[in-house]
């Protein structure tokens, strides 16, 4: 069974690593560290192998995907230079099945990182008509068996008065009638949901969050989650914050300070785009503590880290007496290395789920994502419980 990988912002950084990483995997110059499907239970689940996923995807820039590699390597040292050098070949491959994306409603600060707005004058109906064209090609072309469209563009702004898309109908109506507020992940989910690809959004955009892509997603049965990542201050949140809770510890401010300097961050700098991520960054501790307290997030972009980010947390709480205790922790990673096996997790993990029939809503993946659609639960542990607990079932089922 051959599984279609297709990546919105395929020429970005997170993209760029998790093809770079899957290629080196396959031709055996670099391991599975990062990777959660590599640990049992989840191991034991009949998943599509690493080597043999096949890559392709929309970016609103020129820059190849092995320039874009070579800029991490060089600005960040994240790749080593032998994994780099083995897959080139692969990455022009990949980079010949790129077309180009669109950057509507994505703010101005994404649009103006765009080479070509040429399908941004189409209307809305065109747009998405051409990204189900692209996956149908790319389908036919190899001869796919399946097709996960996974996004990692740039973050949108939040939508505004997104209850307005809340059926099918509605949704599809704003799309006849050329609406522009639609955002770029929207038409993309859409587009993917219609023609039963899965979809996955690693961003915090508002991607299939919307109740008439939710509504479609359950339609026709197609596996579908998000939003926003969880690979660095958040992950260390939802894993930290039970401990204080659990020890009836309480919290009293929880300051988060991040810096990080590649495109993500240049993008987060407009106000309009950086809101949808510190609401996801934000509301994670909100859920996990259950008390009143300062939680405040920022996000600033320092252009000489490239792609590392830093996080730097203070948490006051108090104790026993009413003692006040602190405690700090700075968190450092490289952003797209992070990321990237968590892409390859989401893919197999989403592959899984559509081949038994699993549509609409995948709980089991919550421990990716900073908010996870359908799932209240934000203590990291908890989250892991439930993917845990889908793979023994499905072992169990499958030794019987």
């Amino acid at each position: 069974m051959s599984t279609g990988v297709w990546l919105i912002g395929a020429r970005g950084n997170v993209a760029t690593l998790a093809m770079v990483g899957a290629r080196a995997i396959a031709r055996g110059v670099s391991e599975m560290t990062g990777m959660v499907t590599a640990r049992e239970p989840v191991a034991s689940l009949s998943l599509p192998e690493v080597s043999d996923l096949v890559f392709a995807g929309h970016d609103i820039r020129t820059q190849s995907i092995e320039q874009t590699a070579e800029e991490v390597h060089l600005s960040s040292g994240v790749l080593d230079r032998t994994a780099l050098n083995t897959v080139r070949d692969d990455l022009q491959a990949i980079d010949e099945r790129v077309k180009t994306g669109t950057p509507i409603s994505c703010g101005q600060v994404v649009e103006d990182l765009a080479d070509s707005q040429a399908i941004d004058e189409a209307t809305v109906a065109d747009i998405v008509s051409q990204i189900r064209d692209d996956y149908a090609m790319f389908v036919d072309t190899h001869g796919l068996d399946r097709l996960i469209v996974v996004n990692v563009a740039s973050t949108e702004p939040p939508l505004e008065s997104p209850d307005r898309y809340n059926t099918v109908k509605a949704f599809e109506s704003a799309i006849d009638e050329d609406d522009r507020n639609l955002p770029a992940s929207s038409l993309y989910a859409y587009a993917a949901l219609v023609e039963e690809h899965p979809y996955i959004n690693f961003t915090p955009s508002t991607g299939s969050a919307l109740g008439g892509l939710c509504e479609l997603a359950d339609k026709k049965s197609v596996p579908h989650m998000g939003r926003d990542g969880k690979t660095g201050e958040t992950l260390v949140k939802s894993a930290l914050a039970p401990m204080f809770a659990q020890r009836n510890l309480r919290v009293q401010s929880w300051e988060g300070h991040n810096i990080l300097g590649n495109t993500d961050g240049a993008v987060l700098e407009d106000e309009a785009n950086e809101a949808g991520k510190l609401a996801s960054k934000g509301g994670v501790l909100d859920s996990i503590l259950n008390e009143e307290f300062h939680n405040r997030v920022r996000i600033d972009y320092t252009p000489p880290l490239g792609d590392w980010k830093t996080a730097w947390d203070d948490i006051r709480f108090q104790g026993f007496l009413d003692t006040q205790m602190k405690m700090q922790f700075t968190w450092e990673g490289s952003d797209s290395a992070l990321a990237a096996p968590l892409i390859l997790d989401l893919v197999r993990l989403t592959a899984h789920a559509d081949k038994h029939g699993e549509g609409g809503l995948q709980p089991q993946l919550a421990s990716f994502f900073k908010s996870p659609l359908s799932v209240d639960e934000h203590d990291l542990s908890r989250q892991f419980e439930l993917l845990y607990k889908y793979a023994e079932n499905y072992v169990q089922e499958e030794n019987r």
